[in-house]
């Protein structure tokens, strides 16, 4: 059945709204740039690595200022550790006061390649001189994740805290003891763990995501021999992703423990996949059809839940910021970089129709982090939260609303 939609006069309305808030908040210098940055929200205030996408995504939308994306990220590219290392996010100093570290480094949480994002980047702003810059730093930063993060020796990197993926209170991490995460240093090994670390598909993702990346970096540099090293090393991963973490049976990628048993939570970090273009076409539709477009898995009033509600780990149990229940704002906005490419236009827009609707015709939150995914319920987390923000003016756009 068709979902009827709010009227145009609630949706203008609710746009304005979105708008107003971002062009007075979240556009703001901080933590010393020299232009505007795109904050997230006031539960998360500043910057997180993941988040890095909030800015490439405001430009596509509104070009005005294309430098907003090159000051997102250059709070990290400034603040790479000599060894390699970027942080996992960059704190407001005017509003962060609840976080001892406004700089932070104690896990990875990239869930989007750095790499990718910075490439973008550079194409928006034509910037050659910032292409240079930023493949050198990548490199470093594929560098500091094999030296740091490849204790397997298996060819792919290693979850070693459940905030590594950025999936706070997941079922998948129901059998660890560091569901957050293990001390200040992301390279801080879990060695009192029985289960840790992991071998993840989305953490994988993002690492082939980088090198695929890095590719394209070195051709438009002119390093043809270099861009043929990273596309090798990108097949290399992407086959060491097949090998260990795709369950044939289940037509699924599940995260697997350092003893090689597959964690089987059908979670929604099987979309990283898809962003990142690991899945090749006939592989992507299976697992769309029998996954993400099945009412049964994922294909939920209001898509997609954090864990399939088939899977006996689908449950709530948090009031918010739960990736083991609700439909994540970060999900939505991702579903922009790989829906239309793999050829599911039609889906994405009904699934824009139903998050416009749900934060049309409530005023319990004001565009939060996620939504039930049943109901279409805000939970209580994230009141203006970046990515919802860019994903209902994105879907308004789109859908010529």
């Amino acid at each position: 059945m068709e979902m009827q939609m709010p009227s145009k006069q609630v949706i203008q309305k609710k746009k304005e709204l979105v708008l107003d808030r971002i062009y007075n908040y979240h556009l703001k210098k901080m933590a010393g740039s020299e232009g505007n940055v795109f904050l997230i929200s006031d539960t998360y205030p500043g910057v997180w690595l993941e988040h890095v996408y909030d800015a490439v995504s405001w430009v596509n939308y509104d070009k005005t200022d294309p430098t907003v994306s090159v000051h997102q990220i250059r709070l990290f590219l400034d603040r790479q550790k000599p060894d390699g290392q970027f942080p996992c996010y960059v704190i407001d100093p005017e509003k962060g006061n609840k976080f001892k570290n406004k700089v932070g480094y104690s896990q990875i949480q990239e869930c989007l390649s750095f790499a990718r994002l910075c490439l973008e980047t550079c194409i928006q702003n034509n910037d050659t001189e910032l292409l240079a810059e930023c493949y050198d730093r990548c490199k470093k930063w594929d560098r500091w994740l094999t030296r740091n993060r490849m204790t397997m020796k298996t060819g792919l990197i290693e979850m070693f805290c459940g905030y590594d993926t950025g999936h706070d209170n997941s079922g998948r991490f129901a059998n660890i003891k560091y569901k957050g995460n293990i001390s200040e240093d992301a390279k801080d090994y879990p060695h009192d763990d029985h289960s840790l670390p992991h071998i993840t598909p989305d953490m994988n993702a993002v690492f082939y995501g980088s090198m695929t990346a890095l590719a394209v970096m070195a051709g438009k540099l002119g390093l043809e021999q270099e861009a043929h090293d990273w596309k090798q090393a990108a097949r290399e991963v992407k086959k060491k992703i097949l090998e260990i973490c795709y369950d044939e049976q289940d037509d699924f990628f599940y995260d697997v423990d350092r003893h090689g048993n597959k964690i089987k939570c059908k979670s929604i970090s099987i979309t990283n996949l898809f962003c990142e273009n690991v899945l090749d076409v006939d592989m992507a539709k299976s697992i769309f059809s029998k996954y993400l477009d099945n009412p049964k898995e994922f294909k939920t009033p209001y898509p997609y839940p954090a864990v399939s509600i088939s899977d006996p780990l689908w449950i709530q149990n948090r009031q918010g910021n739960s990736w083991g229940f609700y439909s994540q704002g970060l999900v939505a906005l991702r579903s922009l970089r790989w829906m239309d490419k793999y050829g599911f236009s039609e889906q994405l827009e009904d699934n824009m129709k139903k998050w416009i609707t749900a934060w049309c015709l409530t005023d319990k939150l004001n565009f939060g982090q996620e939504l039930h995914p049943i109901t279409g319920e805000p939970s209580d987390c994230g009141n203006w939260y970046s990515s919802t923000m860019l994903y209902f003016i994105h879907s308004l756009r789109r859908l010529g609303l």
